[in-house]
């Protein structure tokens, strides 16, 4: 079993993001490092890119923030390199086709699989086009995690059949940012999904308190918080670990609180 696959092993699984180097690896380091602590199961890292199409304001200035940093590739790798020295759970880089494409694909996923990542999670490169970068995802080892949203239709059915991992389903067309509400479409998703497939459905995009947490995940396999996360390192900066932390493991209760109610009526 992979540790992806035990991130959702008889559970509900919460997932936190994060952008590297916001506001320095150092940072970026502790906070992974304390929200693993804190209860979640799988941790999703932004590698900063110039043009994060999938990404709202939030995220934007992380990415900018990091880079003025002088947050590289390699300086990530390193990062995760030291962090797998203790850190158990699954990480997953977060990020775009062209700053693989200019690192080098198999030299990327190569790096992955020395430094101890997961899978990859690409928003912006389409179904029909995975091949170029899955098929070398799967020669070094590493999971190609498939995207579906609210406008895939007949298509999620088409990913799911391929998909690796466990599917991030997109709650909300646009991009990500906190939501005060989450579209209603994720039922249907997730029901298309189990048609083709057992593999687990995420939902991510827009989610930022516990009851929109709990709501995704009575539905679904797990609950993706990014931008909620990102805002409060933006504000408390070098002091954001704790913060991040309290919040995290808050999020975590939330989620198995379903899955205690869950049980009981199952009994």
């Amino acid at each position: 079993m992979t540790r992806i696959e035990e991130a959702f092993y008889d559970k509900k699984a919460f997932i936190s993001f994060i952008t590297a180097g916001d506001p320095s690896l150092e940072v970026t380091k502790q906070l992974v490092i304390r929200m693993e602590q804190e209860g979640a199961d799988l941790i999703e890292i932004g590698i900063p890119f110039s043009d994060p199409v999938a990404e709202g304001p939030v995220i934007q200035a992380a990415n900018e923030r990091a880079l003025k940093a002088g947050t590289t590739t390699d300086k990530i790798f390193a990062m995760v390199k030291e962090l797998r020295q203790s850190v158990k759970v699954p990480l997953v880089f977060l990020t775009y086709y062209n700053p693989i494409f200019t690192y080098g694909t198999e030299r990327f996923l190569r790096n992955c699989q020395e430094c101890g990542v997961d899978g990859v999670i690409v928003p912006d490169l389409p179904f029909e086009e995975k091949r170029e970068l899955s098929d070398v995802c799967k020669q070094f080892g590493v999971t190609f995690i498939s995207l579906i949203a609210p406008t895939s239709h007949e298509r999620i059915k088409m990913i799911a059949k391929e998909a690796e991992g466990f599917i991030y389903c997109v709650s909300s067309l646009g991009v990500t940012g906190v939501r005060s509400a989450i579209a209603n479409d994720i039922p249907r998703m997730v029901s298309l999904v189990r048609k083709t497939t057992d593999i687990p459905c995420a939902v991510g995009f827009g989610i930022a308190t516990k009851e929109q947490a709990m709501a995704m995940v009575e539905i679904a396999d797990g609950a993706i918080v990014g931008s909620a996360i990102v805002e409060l390192v933006a504000k408390y900066r070098e002091n954001a670990v704790d913060y991040v932390g309290d919040y995290v493991r808050e999020m975590k209760q939330a989620v198995e609180s379903v899955e205690e109610v869950q049980e009981k009526i199952a009994k």
